[in-house]
């Protein structure tokens, strides 16, 4: 169900599907992102056994086109801390791709986090995006059609996503709706003494939630063995790698990941057995 919220001011588009336990998807930062884009293979395997929402993230999908030069990052996460409250969610699993799973990390090793994670499962965002043709794709996105077929080239490992032309439309349209590419390319810029995007050298011992950390067994953006690394640094994790996958696994092989994030959940959500 398509639902909006205003935030503090901003219009907040979101899905919401299911029943039970709260789980929160946030969708990645790729020109053309939005809520429904990035999960719509998520979500009704979610619903059977939980209360899922997905927002479109500020200056994405539906929601307020918002430009910040300073600190895009904290105000996403900030909104949708707000938008928990308001929407009454005091715990919640989280589920993040790319920006998303960045942004949950960002949060959890922050001295102060705002986000209500119960446990959170971080898919292809946490290592560090390897210099290349596909990362400048992600980049140098100039509105066109090319281009977006040059993003989606670099988001699947698959051939068959560029060369479906209703599915790189869909995915442009959305990236050139009013006031799209501005709020979203705002957030490349950076002060020349800024470090460059991704989780940093955070300090991960800090995760204090049971953490699942998903790699794409073929992801074209980041290097091998990513996620065995992270999961390594915080702990009560473990790492999956989805065979055959790239940047978006839970697009490109819905089955294997849908499996992966509600055996996660369900280990979660059941009481601990008792002492003895």
């Amino acid at each position: 169900m398509h639902r909006t919220l205003v935030v503090d001011g901003l219009r907040t588009h979101f899905l919401e599907a299911g029943a039970g336990e709260p789980v929160v998807l946030l969708h990645g930062g790729e020109f053309g992102a939005s809520a429904e884009i990035g999960w719509e293979e998520t979500i009704a395997a979610l619903a059977r056994r939980y209360h899922v929402f997905a927002p479109d993230m500020l200056g994405f999908g539906e929601s307020a086109k918002v430009v910040d030069f300073t600190d895009g990052r904290g105000l996403r996460i900030r909104h949708i801390a707000r938008f928990c409250a308001l929407l009454g969610i005091e715990s919640a699993y989280f589920v993040g791709n790319s920006m998303g799973a960045v942004n949950l990390l960002a949060d959890t090793t922050a001295d102060h986090p705002v986000l209500p994670v119960r446990a959170m499962a971080t898919i292809c965002g946490g290592g560090r995006i390897r210099a290349g043709e596909h990362m400048q794709a992600l980049y140098d996105f100039d509105a066109t059609l090319p281009a977006m077929r040059r993003i989606v080239t670099a988001l699947f490992a698959s051939p068959a996503y560029p060369a479906d032309e209703d599915y790189v439309r869909r995915r442009f349209d959305s990236a050139t709706a009013p006031g799209a590419w501005e709020a979203i390319a705002a957030a490349r810029f950076r002060r020349p003494d800024s470090p460059p995007p991704g989780p940093g050298d955070r300090p991960f011992e800090r995760i204090r939630v049971p953490t699942l950390v998903v790699e794409g067994g073929a992801d074209k953006l980041l290097p091998p063995g990513w996620a065995a690394e992270l999961a390594a640094r915080i702990p009560d994790a473990r790492s999956a790698v989805v065979d055959g996958a790239g940047h978006c696994p839970q697009l490109e092989r819905p089955e294997a990941v849908n499996a992966l994030l509600l055996d996660f959940l369900d280990r979660q959500s059941r009481p601990a057995p008792a002492p003895g």
